[in-house]
Order: C-alpha cells, then structure tokens, then sequence
C-alpha cells in the first residue's frame, strides 16, 4: 500500500469517523480511518501497546490481544493490578506496529522505515459472564494461531477464575502506512551511497516439539507450513 493511497476509500467500505484524538496531522496522506484497513493491521500484529494514566501516570505495557468485530480482548491474571485498573472503566488507547522495512537514504535525516500502524481508543471493561469470557478467550487463542483453540483442553472453572479478560469496543482509531523507497533530497541523488529498503518480516521457522510430547503426535496441520510462512 502506497503512503499516497491510504486515505482512498475502497468501495463499500466503512469509516470510523476522526475526532481530536484521531485526527490525521503529521503526514496525513498516510493515514486512514478506514475500517478495513484499521482491522487488517490489527489482524496482522501479535502484541499490543496499552496505553492507561493512573493518579497521572502514564504507563505502557505489552499485552497479546484478540479481535472479534470491533472489540479489542486483553487478558491477564485476575490477581494483577493492572487488570483491576484496565477494568474499572477508564479511557485506554492500544496501539499495534508492524515493521516492513529500513528504509536507507542517502542522508541520516531522510532515513525512515516501512510500517503499518493503528492508534486505538476506547474505555476497557471486565468480562465478568463465563460464556463471554470463553469466547474472549478463544479470540486471543485463535487470533495468536488459529485453529489452535479447537486443538487443546480448554480453561476449567478454577483457570478461568483466575484469568481477568477485558473487553474494549473501539471509539475511535486511525492507521498509518508507508512503504516504498527513501524520498532524497534532489542535490543528494547523485552521492555514491547505496539506498533502497531492507525488508523486514516477522517468519515463523520450523516448530520444536516439547521434550514430553508422547510418541506418534503429529504435527497438526495448521503448524505444517508454520516454518515457510511469515506474518505480513
């Protein structure tokens, strides 16, 4: 997707409607409020940036996430504080990068990288009904490797009781793209410098089977291909 064509709208496509927190500023020809577009990011990342103020700190951690529509699940465990505070209804924001590439100019300043981005808004809350919560549950699992929830033993009634899992509709959110070659300045084109991109791909390589894994198991087929297929 060309930095130039991210804010086109494909046909029949939806729009998440841009307010202050969201509005497109620095290179905005970049940036998007498309639905389709805000969701496939969010579909290709693995790990989230969840952003939250407490008494006026600011932190930020890492969390796995899984998507049904447009509610973002968390889940961690019930005993954490950080899942009592995400659940007590105060303003989250998620963001998910993706990293394409290095883009390599022939001066420091134009140097850059290729990447998909979402910044997302929303108040978090508990999941405190057992149905709703294994079907969290199953978002996280099959958005980390799907087919895998179908596959294993699920959460008993003491597991789940001690996993918290949030739910966050999405308020508001917008993506940003770029990708192609580096933008030089015109007096710096003829420099004997080599410039281009270095492609960036997170690739899953051939699975390891656990020292205990009883004879005869096989690999199960959504693992097959693991090894030649990366994350895009």
């Amino acid at each position: 997707m060309e930095p130039t064509k991210a804010g086109r709208r494909p046909k029949g496509s939806s729009v998440l409607e841009p307010k202050a927190r969201t509005e497109l500023r620095q290179l905005a020809a970049r940036g998007t409020h498309e639905w389709e577009a805000i969701a496939a990011i969010l579909d290709a990342g693995l790990l989230a940036s969840v952003g939250f103020s407490v008494d006026g700190q600011p932190f930020v951690l890492p969390m796995l996430y899984g998507r049904a529509g447009r509610t973002l699940y968390l889940h961690g465990a019930a005993s954490a504080r950080i899942m009592t505070v995400l659940g007590g209804a105060i303003p989250v924001c998620v963001s998910v990068t993706l990293v394409d590439g290095m883009v390599l100019a022939r001066s420091a300043f134009n140097h850059s990288m290729n990447y998909r981005s979402v910044v997302a808004f929303g108040t978090a809350r508990t999941i405190e009904d057992p149905r709703a919560k294994l079907s969290a549950l199953r978002a996280l699992s099959e958005h980390m490797l799907a087919g895998r929830w179908d596959d294993v033993r699920g959460p008993n009634r003491s597991e789940l009781a001690q996993t918290a899992v949030l739910a966050m509709d999405i308020e508001e959110a917008s993506a940003k793209v770029r990708n192609g070659p580096p933008i030089d300045d015109e007096a710096d084109l003829p420099r004997p410098t080599w410039a281009g991109v270095l492609p960036l791909s997170t690739v899953a390589a051939a699975p390891v089977a656990d020292p205990q894994l009883r004879p005869g198991i096989a690999l199960p087929s959504y693992l097959e291909n693991a090894g030649e297929a990366g994350r895009s």
